[in-house]
């Protein structure tokens, strides 16, 4: 019996250890002048506070946070490739990375753009969407394997530079570096998911 609590203490301890929220919003009296100047850069540049992850933990270097923003905005305002496909990207590299605070933030916005209930539950399932588009299934399969293999075959890259043309291939390339970046950022500072997320991604099976 005292084996059986002792496993459950330690499976308690590394559950809440998992858990914890390594490096949580800075407190703004415990800033330092460069944190307080990007603070305000984010909000002069996005017209609203910066409060959550991933750029309460980008704070801890004020440098990054900017430049890591205007990304940001420009996948929002710019991007060669359309908000559906966009937004398709971000799942999967959120799904790729295991990251659940990053798929929360883009499902809504997934489905706001026109990406069907079905693609959003497989790729969160980490397998491919039966029922695809055209274009989404040439993007899938892209980002797939350019995170499977960091590069792709011949063939993938035809298919998108055909559908996509360069600017596309150049974007959805882009859009997982941007997003596993993130992802990585906030794997290593344990950010946790909001209290109101609904998606809670299993670890991937590779």
């Amino acid at each position: 019996m005292k084996i059986v609590a002792l496993l459950a203490l330690s499976l308690t301890f590394a559950v809440h250890a998992q858990a914890q929220d390594r490096m949580p919003p800075i407190p703004a009296e415990k800033m330092t002048d460069a944190q307080k100047k990007a603070v305000a850069d984010y909000k002069s540049l996005r017209s609203t506070d910066l409060t959550g992850p991933p750029w309460t933990v980008l704070l801890r270097v004020p440098d990054l946070v900017v430049p890591s923003l205007q990304l940001r905005l420009h996948n929002q305002q710019n991007s060669a490739l359309s908000p559906k496909l966009t937004e398709m990207a971000i799942l999967i590299a959120a799904r790729h990375l295991t990251n659940s605070f990053e798929f929360n933030a883009h499902h809504t916005l997934a489905v706001k753009a026109g990406l069907s209930a079905d693609v959003i539950a497989a790729v969160a399932e980490g397998r491919r969407p039966e029922r695809m588009t055209d274009d989404e299934a040439i993007l899938h399969d892209f980002c797939v394997e350019l995170l499977q293999n960091k590069a792709v075959s011949d063939g993938t890259y035809a298919r998108a530079l055909g559908k996509f043309g360069e600017a596309g291939v150049v974007e959805a390339a882009s859009l997982q570096g941007y997003y596993t970046f993130l992802a990585m950022v906030m794997n290593v500072a344990r950010s946790p998911s909001p209290a109101n997320a609904t998606q809670k991604l299993l670890p991937y099976v590779r």
